[in-house]
């Protein structure tokens, strides 16, 4: 019998041919998502300005050209607490945060922005597979006191930062020779500033109310003692977004509206 040019593959080398392909198409597959171990974002897509684009973003809603002015140190940091308020409690499920767990927001003073929804945080919470109704109310618990532990860093920075405009604001009066580009971006950059102070804000004000409902449909409908512990911090976090330590008027407009 004349002997072939091609050598007679057994089922096992083609199933292990098979497995090995199908391997490196997965890597090609999951190696350009975002989403990293665990769920957490992957490191090639953390950097030290991932979170400029918020300053774009209000800036342009309102029509305003972005500042090109590199970020500071406390106006970074300042983004970086702000995106913690910004994107809304429960907005990751599990089977997302693998194929990518990170996204902007439009502002609230976006024309055509999504309307707030106040139901949307409980409907989740309910509709979320728990182990029991009081896994629910420490889903609640852990959001709430969350919101409470940043509430300082956020407003300590975004008090250091205004302050820091005020100055910017002060010297623009006495710098020699300067441009009216350069005017335009120091402007452009506090405004920056303002509003995602103001976004915040409004964005503390949504939660509550969001936390509120949740709260009313958990003790209808699973009621426990525990509501009477959130409840309680959901008042904490409300008296302190009713007198935050950084005060500023809304630019545009007053209050996001609410649907539901």
């Amino acid at each position: 019998m004349p002997e072939t040019r091609f050598p007679i593959r057994t089922g096992r080398q083609v199933q292990t041919a098979s497995s090995v392909l199908v391997l490196a198409l997965l890597s090609l597959t999951l190696g350009g998502c975002s989403g990293g171990d665990f769920g957490r974002t992957r490191e090639d897509f953390r950097n030290d300005d991932m979170h400029r684009w918020m300053g774009g973003e209000v800036t342009g809603s309102i029509g305003v050209r972005p500042s090109q002015f590199q970020l500071t140190d406390s106006e970074r940091q300042l983004r970086d607490l702000a995106y913690q308020f910004v994107e809304p409690p429960l907005s990751r499920p599990a089977w997302k945060s693998v194929f990518g767990d990170y996204k902007p927001f439009a502002s609230p003073w976006r024309q055509g922005a999504p309307l707030f929804d106040r139901t949307a945080y409980g409907r989740a919470l309910i509709d979320e597979p728990h182990r029991s109704d009081a896994s629910r109310y420490a889903q609640l618990i852990d959001d709430v006191r969350d919101d409470i532990t940043r509430f300082d860093p956020f407003f300590t920075a975004a008090a250091r930062v205004l302050d820091l405009d005020r100055k910017r604001s002060a010297s623009l009066a006495h710098v020699s020779e300067l441009s009216p580009r350069e005017r335009a971006d120091a402007v452009a950059r506090m405004e920056e500033n303002t509003l995602i102070v103001q976004w915040v804000q409004q964005c503390l004000e949504q939660r509550i109310s969001s936390y509120h409902w949740a709260l009313e449909r958990l003790v209808i409908q699973g009621p426990d003692n525990i509501a009477a512990d959130a409840d309680r911090l959901i008042g904490q976090l409300a008296a302190l977004a009713a007198n935050p330590p950084v005060a500023v008027q809304p630019v545009i407009g007053h209050t996001v509206r609410a649907r539901g």
